[in-house]
C-alpha cells in the first residue's frame, strides 16, 4: 500500500511513543541544566541524542509486544497490529535510530552517558519487556529506567555518577514511575487481563490497590522534598514552591481512597501525577537558571 511521507511520519511517531520519549529527552536536559545551571547547544545535542534512543527503545517495543497489543483494545491500531508497518521495516527504523543516538551521545557525552544509555535500552527491552509479562511487580525493577536519562544529562553536563545531588532527583523519578503505572493499570486493567499479562488486579482488590498506590504518591512527595536536602536548592522560595506543589498532590490524588471504585477519579489522579513531575521539573530548572 502506498503511503505519503506525512502518513510514515506518523506512524514512526507512533512507533516511537514520541510523547513520552520527548520527556524522556526533558529529564535528561534537567537533569544536565541541575549540574551546569545554563542553557547551551550541547544540552540540546545530549538531549537529542537521548530521544533518539529512546525512540528505538519504544519501537523495539512494539516489535516485541506486537502479538499481546492486537489482543487489547487500547492498543490494537498500533502501527504494526493494524498493518500499517511490517515488522522487518521497524527494525531497521530501531537499527537506525539507535545507532545514531548511540553515536551522538558518546561524542557528546563521552564513555560513561554511552554505558548508561545502553544499560537502558538493554534493561528496558530485554529485562523488564519479558519480566512484565510473567510478573506483576516488573514495574518496580522496570522503573529504573526512568531514572536513569536525567543521571546522563548530568554525567554529559561534567558531573560524576555518584554525586548525592543527582541521586536524589534519579530517585525522585524511579518512584514516580510506579503510581503512574499503577493508575494506568486501574484504568486499563481489563485490557491487559486480555493480553495475558499478570497484573496485581489479580491479587488485590480495588480497594486494597487504590491504598497501595496512594502510599507510593505519598513516597513521591516525600522524594520531592529530600531533593533540596542534598543542595539542588538553597532558595526558600524553592522549597516553598516544592513543598506546595506535594500537599496539593497528595490532596488532589486522595480520592483514590474512596471504597467506590470509579475509572474517573482514578484518571484524575494519573494526570494530577505527572503534572505534579512537570511542576518540580519546571520549578527546578527555574531555580538554577535565574535563582
Amino acid at each position: 500500500m502506498n503511503r505519503s511521507f506525512s502518513e510514515y511520519i506518523k506512524i514512526f511517531f507512533e512507533l516511537g511513543k514520541v510523547r513520552i520519549t520527548f520527556f524522556v529527552a526533558i529529564s535528561t536536559s534537567v537533569g544536565y541544566v541541575l549540574y551546569r545551571s545554563e542553557l547551551d547547544w550541547k544540552m540540546v545535542i545530549v538531549g537529542l541524542s537521548v530521544f533518539f534512543l529512546s525512540v528505538s527503545s519504544s519501537a523495539l517495543n512494539h516489535f516485541q509486544e506486537r502479538k499481546s497489543d492486537a489482543l487489547m483494545e487500547r492498543t490494537k491500531n498500533r502501527p504494526i497490529p493494524s498493518g500499517k508497518i511490517q515488522p522487518f521495516s521497524v527494525l531497521l527504523f530501531v537499527s537506525i535510530v539507535g545507532l545514531l543516538g548511540l553515536a551522538v551521545l558518546y561524542l557528546e557525552g563521552g564513555t560513561v552517558s554511552l554505558l548508561l544509555g545502553i544499560f537502558a535500552f538493554v534493561w528496558y527491552n530485554s529485562f523488564y519487556t519479558p519480566l512484565k509479562q510473567k510478573y506483576a511487580l516488573a514495574v518496580v525493577p522496570g522503573s529504573l529506567i526512568g531514572a536513569i536519562p536525567p543521571v546522563i544529562g548530568w554525567v554529559s553536563g561534567g558531573g560524576s555518577i555518584s554525586d548525592p545531588q543527582i541521586l536524589a532527583f534519579a530517585l525522585f523519578f524511579f518512584i514516580w514511575q510506579i503510581p503512574h503505572f499503577w493508575l494506568l493499570l486501574m484504568i486499563y486493567g481489563s485490557d491487559y487481563k486480555q493480553a495475558g499479562f499478570p497484573t496485581l488486579t489479580e491479587v488485590f482488590s480495588q480497594g486494597q490497590l487504590g491504598r497501595i498506590t496512594y502510599i507510593w504518591i505519598i513516597a513521591l512527595s516525600v522524594s520531592c522534598l529530600l531533593i533540596p536536602l542534598f543542595s539542588i536548592s538553597k532558595s526558600y522560595l524553592t522549597i516553598s514552591l516544592l513543598l506546595l506543589a506535594s500537599i496539593l498532590l497528595l490532596v488532589n490524588t486522595k480520592k483514590i481512597l474512596s471504597p467506590i471504585f470509579e475509572k474517573k477519579l482514578f484518571w484524575n489522579a494519573f494526570l494530577s501525577v505527572n503534572l505534579f513531575v512537570l511542576a518540580v521539573v519546571a520549578i527546578l530548572s527555574i531555580d538554577k537558571l535565574l535563582l
